[in-house]
């Protein structure tokens, strides 16, 4: 038996079986607290526990609740019932398996209702809903009736024994305290042990509106806290790191629900404590044993910065943190071309002179910046993607980490601080930023809020309510990092959105990459979106779209968010390797249309990242995927993929040292090699050609001519024009229609061992075709070298490229 409550003052109990006994079970719940009602619970339980009831002796119900973190609108999803009964996939479109809306205990609901017999058949009885786009709905981590299946796949199953008539709904006289450690016993009678009660959905609707963390007025100091279930909860704050084992302490209050503040705990101080260190003590029940529990030095989720991953966090007055750079304007989405690149990464080797502790973080990474041998600067990118930089778990200042295991959201990276202490990240943060603006490049920073570090301290103040849980009470781990975060609940979604406003406000952030957004949820994503844009209309989104869970790019292209295409890095390694169609080509080049993406720049076109192994690696002849001397063919195979990206609708990203054939000696995940993952800059003055092509494909994508590729919507259907007489080779014309002015583009690509010929007809006659580039450079005003003409059959040599204008 299970129970948990559906509010303050009621609950549900949940028997192993259906309860078909004459007499109705006994209730008893601990403190003796009178329970005034107890009876079956109505269909919405089950259909919100299990997705099915019964509802006559042959009938069963499906359900899904319309509801936030259905994953599904109501307004334009269609939603289909599906298991092996009727194909799984099969059911797609199908009329007789579609869920219609209704009505159920007075909420909305899609239902299906049928014979038991249609779907049950004694053998396999797993189900799952799937919209009409495809989307496959995750059961929730907590459902009882879920069973992975030998490819790693979740379904539901249908259980004979529980269809509705197990649960059963009990109320209360009075409402209960959350801080309490609860039971309830129930059955025939009340001999068997009794079942802790915990809270249910209405839970995580708990918060309040009211700031949080260490807030300075004047000569007061508030220290406030979200702890939804503590006992107590005590701050202690010192003036210096040596005063810790005495630091003063200060009991905070718990405050009533008025004003939207279930849940807060705070006390006021009365003098201003700017500077002074702080951490929490929280009291509270644990939940696996039920016994009072003390968690010491709790890093407070909005401190905004702090001495290192474990804190003390470090109280900042807002004025003195002041805002960050507010002059830069951020390019359009079309016009960005991005570099993904971690802050070490950049600076570890740099031609720059530096201290070894200014090397560690944002000084060097400054002084390379305003450096006149900038590296990006050269690239001529607009646009830098950073790794982590709030607050991660490196043991020590010294541990290289790529940063995605977060311990404090609002904090710049204390390792990356030349005085961690006194907050100098602060300043040094907001002066690279500002020095990269100047540099004219905008700055997205990749945000991980899909799980916590180590630490946990967000577990700390409330395992149950910040993560996601199975019914057994084993914390989700669909990240692959021990934890995942329950962002709907309502201060889960606060503090990323927070978090995200002080990033824009006090440093001058332009944008996100969100880690993992499919765990995040449609909904929460859409409420982020909502709310960033109101602080910055124009503030770059960009989604991991995926998860060990599942895939949500098809979802995000009704959102204003952006996704990384994996299906652009996928196709783009194996077409320039001999495999992969033409037609396949297509609709990357054109941007992804549709299913991935709605609109132009909400396709992240890239064919590395940090994660596994380089671009080089991947592709090299050599064995053992290393890169490290690369063959010829795979320098020009590396000049086609940087053609084809940067003729691809969509928003270019590069990894750091792509432009320089990087490679990681076959090495996949580096997230601790800071000696493999640091640049050498000397790597790319020993391939200045292949450096100079990618700066050149930049140039023409930033430049007049690239406007052709950047589109702020979808452009016209005759605006392609495509040539592929079968096989791999692919031409297409860009602006074939005349719609977007006068000028038209030709590009051409053979990725096969073998010369071949492209029928491309009348349009040789379209006029003057003067040549941009190939698979080796970009033709240089005034140059009398020879370049290839366009003609009716358009010769293009094994493993080449070439680009032609017209028309202007």
């Amino acid at each position: 038996m299970r129970a948990w409550l559906d509010s303050l003052s009621s609950g549900i109990v949940e028997f192993d079986r259906n309860w078909d006994q004459p007499a109705p079970p006994a209730i008893a719940l601990s403190g003796g607290v009178e329970v005034t009602r107890f009876g079956k619970a109505p269909d919405l339980t089950a259909a919100k526990t299990y997705r099915y009831f019964r509802r006559e002796p042959d009938t069963l119900a499906f359900a899904l609740p319309v509801r936030r973190g259905s994953g599904v609108d109501p307004a334009v999803d269609r939603v289909y019932l599906a298991g092996r009964f009727n194909g799984w996939q099969a059911a797609v479109g199908d009329e007789a398996w579609r869920l219609k809306l209704a009505e159920l205990d007075g909420e909305p609901v899609f239902m299906w209702t049928g014979p038991a017999a249609k779907v049950i058949d004694g053998q396999d009885n797993r189900f799952k809903f799937v919209t009409g786009e495809n989307l496959w709905l995750h059961p929730l981590d907590d459902a009882p009736n879920c069973v992975r299946d030998d490819s790693g796949n979740v379904n539901r199953f249908i259980d004979g024994g529980r269809t509705g008539a197990h649960l059963w709904r009990f109320e209360l006289g009075a409402a209960l305290d959350l801080a309490g450690a609860w039971s309830v016993a129930s059955g025939a009678d009340l001999t068997s042990a009794p079942s802790p009660l915990r809270p249910g959905e209405f839970f995580f609707d708990l918060g309040t509106d009211l700031p949080l963390g260490a807030l300075i007025s004047g000569k007061s100091t508030v220290f406030r806290i979200f702890a939804p279930r503590a006992e107590s909860v005590t701050v202690h704050a010192c003036h210096d790191l040596a005063e810790k084992r005495t630091a003063a302490s200060f009991p905070l209050a718990r405050r009533g629900d008025a004003h939207g503040a279930a849940g807060a705990w705070e006390v006021e101080l009365d003098r201003s404590l700017h500077g002074w260190f702080y951490w929490y003590t929280i009291e509270a029940v644990d939940e696996g044993t039920g016994s009072h529990v003390s968690k010491t030095d709790v890093l407070d989720p909005y401190a905004l910065a702090t001495v290192d991953r474990g804190g003390p966090g470090i109280v900042l007055d807002r004025d003195w943190v002041g805002r960050g750079d507010t002059e830069f304007r951020t390019p359009a989405w079309q016009d960005l071309v991005v570099t993904e690149a971690h802050v070490r990464d950049l600076t570890a080797k740099a031609p720059v002179k530096a201290a070894a502790a200014e090397r560690r973080g944002f000084a060097g990474l400054l002084k390379w910046v305003e450096s006149p041998d900038f590296y990006l600067h050269h690239l001529g990118v607009n646009c830098v993607e950073l790794q982590p930089v709030q607050e991660f778990d490196n043991k020590t200042t010294e541990e290289y980490h790529w940063g995605y295991m977060t311990n404090a959201y609002f904090a710049p990276e204390s390792s990356y601080s030349l005085s961690p202490a006194e907050a100098s990240g602060v300043r040094e943060l907001q002066q690279l930023v500002k020095a990269l603006h100047d540099r004219g490049i905008a700055v997205i920073l990749d945000v991980v809020y899909n799980h916590v570090g180590d630490p946990p301290h967000l577990l700390n103040i409330d395992r149950l309510y910040y993560f996601e849980q199975d019914s057994a009470g084993n914390l989700a781990n669909w990240s692959g990092c021990g934890n995942d975060v329950r962002a709907s609940a309502a201060m889960a979604k606060r503090l990323i959105i927070d978090s995200c406003i002080h990033m824009i406000q006090a440093y001058g952030i332009d944008g996100f990459r969100f880690d993992l957004a499919e765990l995040l949820g449609m909904d929460v994503l859409r409420d982020i979106e909502a709310a960033l844009k109101r602080v910055k209309p124009g503030v770059i989104l960009i989604a991991e779209p995926w998860s060990f869970r599942g895939h949500i790019a098809g979802a995000l292209r009704d959102t204003g968010w952006a996704s990384w295409n994996d299906g652009f890095r996928n196709f783009l390694k194996e077409y320039l390797r001999g495999s992969g169609p033409a037609e396949r080509l297509e609709y990357f080049l054109r941007g992804s249309p549709w299913y991935f993406a709605k609109w132009p720049a909400q396709t992240v076109n890239y064919t590395e990242s940090h994660d596994d192994r380089t671009w080089l690696d991947s592709i090299t002849e050599n064995p053992g995927f290393d890169g490290t001397n690369p063959t010829a063919n795979d320098v020009r195979r590396t000049h086609l993929m940087a053609s084809v990206l940067f003729m691809s609708v969509g928003i270019p990203m590069l990894a750091e040292g792509q432009d320089f054939l990087r490679s990681k000696g076959g090495l996949g995940n580096t997230y601790m090699r800071g000696d493999v993952n640091a640049l050498d800059y000397r790597r790319m003055y020993r391939h200045l050609a292949t450096h100079a092509y990618f700066a050149d494909w930049i140039a023409f994508r930033r430049g007049p001519r690239g406007r052709l590729l950047r589109h702020f919507s979808r452009p016209s259907e005759g605006y392609f024009r495509f040539f592929n007489g079968g096989g791999q080779p692919l031409g297409v014309v860009l602006n074939a229609d005349l719609s977007k002015g006068a000028e038209r583009l030709l590009y051409a690509i053979n990725p096969t061992d073998a010369d071949v010929t492209i029928s491309i007809g009348e349009v040789a006659a379209w006029g003057n075709w003067r040549p941009i580039a190939d698979h080796d450079r970009f033709v240089q005003p005034g140059s009398r070298a020879a370049t290839r003409k366009v003609e009716a059959d358009l010769e293009v040599p094994a493993l080449g490229c070439g680009l032609w204008s017209a028309g202007s």
